[in-house]
């Protein structure tokens, strides 16, 4: 169970992330683009789990593993921005969010059902 606070840290991290990533063009990679689709923070507020999701990119997992090793850097600029806000400056790990794709291919199931019915 989240709480408020984590809710919040997550939410300014995620807003505050996604203008770094605007300001250094990390949102345009490989000829596709990257958005923070959701940012979770651990109970004790020191790790933060960031999930991106790709459009039109073809090794997102280069892009994570990129991002990764950049963390200290990416952490440092976070942390200019909301030190006033926070204790600590969480950790972050990036993951790639797939629930984009799992929409389209439950869309693409439910067409083909949809076809079959006719």
């Amino acid at each position: 169970m989240e709480t408020i606070k984590q809710r919040k840290i997550a939410k300014l991290i995620k807003e505050v992330l996604s203008e770094i990533f605007q300001r250094e063009g990390i949102t345009m990679v490989q000829g596709g683009m990257i958005t923070i689709s959701h940012v979770t923070v651990s109970g004790d507020l020191v790790n933060a789990k960031v999930y991106l999701s790709f459009f039109q990119i073809t090794k997102p997992q280069e892009v994570i593993d990129s991002l990764q090793r950049g963390e200290n850097e990416l952490r440092h600029k976070l942390g200019n921005a909301i030190r006033n806000q926070v204790r600590r400056i969480p950790e972050m790990q990036f993951f790639v969010d797939d629930s984009l794709d799992e929409v389209f291919r439950m869309e693409e199931i439910f067409k083909k059902i949809k076809g079959e019915e006719k």
